[in-house]
C-alpha cells in the first residue's frame, strides 16, 4: 500500500490542559476499498486486536538535536509480522507523542499508554489501546530511551 493513501492526526499531545489526556494517534485510510481490511484481519478473516498488532517508528537518518529526521511509522501483525501499513512522519513530532503518553501514564498512576484508531474514508475500522510504540535508529537498533516499553516487559 501506498503510504500517501494514509492522513495522520494526533490528539492530547499539546499539553496544555491541567490533567494530561490519552493521546490519539487517528489514521484514516483513502485507498482501494478492502485492502487495508484485508491486512487488517487475521486468517479467519477476523479484525486484528489491539495485542495481535505492533506499532513502531524507524528512522531514515541519525537523530539529532540539530535536525528533525524523516522516519516511517509502521503497524505490523504480530503474528505474521506481516507489515500493516507505513507512513511517513517527522522524528519530533512521533517522539512528542511518545512523551505525552509517558505523561498521560504518569498522570494516572500506571503505565504510558495510547490509542490508535484506523478509520476507511472516515469511518471507524479498528481502535486500539496501546502501551508499547518502539523506536529504532537508521540503522535498525532499538532505541529504549526513546521507545514506550511497559514495565514487566523484556524484548
Amino acid at each position: 500500500m501506498r503510504r500517501d493513501y494514509f492522513d495522520l492526526s494526533v490528539e492530547g499531545v499539546a499539553g496544555d490542559a491541567d490533567e494530561p489526556s490519552m493521546p490519539l494517534v487517528r489514521i484514516d485510510f483513502h485507498g482501494p476499498g478492502g485492502l487495508l481490511r484485508e491486512r487488517l484481519s487475521n486468517a479467519e478473516g477476523d479484525l486484528l486486536d489491539a495485542a495481535e498488532t505492533d506499532v513502531a517508528f524507524r528512522l531514515r537518518e541519525p537523530l539529532s538535536p540539530a535536525a528533525d529526521p524523516e522516519g516511517v511509522v509502521g503497524v505490523t501483525n504480530r503474528i505474521t509480522g506481516d507489515f500493516v501499513l507505513e507512513l511517513n512522519e517527522t522524528a519530533a513530532d512521533v517522539l512528542a507523542f511518545i512523551r505525552a503518553a509517558r505523561e498521560y501514564g504518569n498522570a494516572a498512576g500506571g503505565d504510558a499508554r495510547y490509542r490508535v484508531e484506523i478509520d476507511v474514508d472516515g469511518e471507524r475500522l479498528v481502535s486500539y489501546e496501546k502501551a508499547t510504540f518502539l523506536v529504532y535508529d537508521h540503522e535498525g537498533h532499538l532505541l529504549r530511551g526513546e521507545s514506550l516499553i511497559p514495565s514487566g516487559v523484556e524484548l
